[in-house]
């Protein structure tokens, strides 16, 4: 008799299984089975570069999240995170992660990597920049000598601070006329604006023979570079840090704070910092570590 109730009792169980939706048996079951994520609004230069794609594996083996990657401007990555699309930050714009912080969205600022920006330029160098050290006194002999550049024009961090560099020059790009260039700007045969990432801008300079601002990951893993070559490099203004900003709870109750938080102290961490170092391509480092010594 109790063998009979039991046969009973399996195979009921088993039609419930069949005829219930996978909804009710993922409630049934638990979410044992599927990965915690988190969504990550990052600056485009630390996807780009691959330095996200080597450092990820390592903290989901170890810490078992997966970190969905949306890869934008810095502009566009922190209103992604300011609309609620994002569980964190990782952007390289002070000026804008301050005004970010002070809005509300974020709690919490981080440095966790560096490295430098560097102008790039055609063979020609028309501008005779190659190899100075001042970045003011370069865009100054670029826009006299009316020689092609190439603007992101995108909102993010890079874009953000060359339009900073140009207005010490005598030049903005948001006006209709600069003095040093005797002429227009935005707009000009000169200076492009293309509304695009760091890889359009490297493309487009390298098809026009112009000049562009790049971060130093992107460049090093640019594969494309034709006639361009470093033209500039070690000027302090042009350190460029990279933060992690964790958002605000009160201000965006749905952000995944517990897994956020630990994927931000994962990033400072000696296990963190060490894969950030770790990353090369033929054989120079495209970030620093925060610890590192800055010029």
């Amino acid at each position: 008799m109790k063998r009979i109730r039991r046969s009973r009792l399996a195979v009921l169980a088993a039609l419930a299984l069949l005829t219930a939706t996978p909804r009710t048996v993922q409630a049934q079951m638990g979410t044992a089975t599927q990965p915690e994520t988190i969504v990550l609004a990052s600056t485009t230069s630390v996807e780009n570069s691959g330095l996200l794609a080597h450092i990820l594996p390592g903290f989901t083996r170890e810490t078992g999240i997966e970190v969905h990657v949306v890869a934008q401007g810095t502009g566009q990555a922190l209103a992604t995170a300011a609309h609620g699309d994002a569980d964190l930050v990782l952007v390289h714009d002070p000026d804008a992660e301050s005004k970010f912080i002070a809005a509300g969205h974020g709690v919490s600022r981080q440095e966790i990597a560096w490295n430098d920006f560097i102008i790039v330029g055609p063979g020609a160098d028309p501008a005779h920049i190659a190899g100075t050290t001042d970045v003011l006194a370069a865009l100054r002999a670029i826009a006299a000598a009316k020689a092609p550049f190439v603007s992101r024009g995108d909102n993010s961090g890079t874009d953000a601070l060359e339009k900073r560099l140009w207005k010490p020059v005598g030049l903005d790009p948001a006006t209709v006329s600069g003095a040093a260039a005797g002429g227009t700007m935005a707009g000009s045969v000169w200076y492009r604006d293309i509304g695009g990432g760091m890889g359009a801008a490297l493309n487009a300079a390298a098809a026009m023979e112009a000049y562009t601002m790049s971060d130093r990951g992107t460049w090093l893993s640019f594969g494309h570079k034709a006639d361009l070559r470093i033209v500039l490099e070690g000027d302090p203004r042009l350190l460029n840090r990279y933060d992690v900003i964790l958002l605000n709870p009160q201000t965006h109750p749905q952000a995944k704070q517990g897994p956020a938080r630990r994927f931000a102290a994962w990033l400072a961490s000696p296990e963190g910092q060490a894969a950030i170092g770790g990353y090369m391509i033929a054989g120079q480092r495209l970030f620093h570590p925060e610890s590192d010594p800055k010029p």
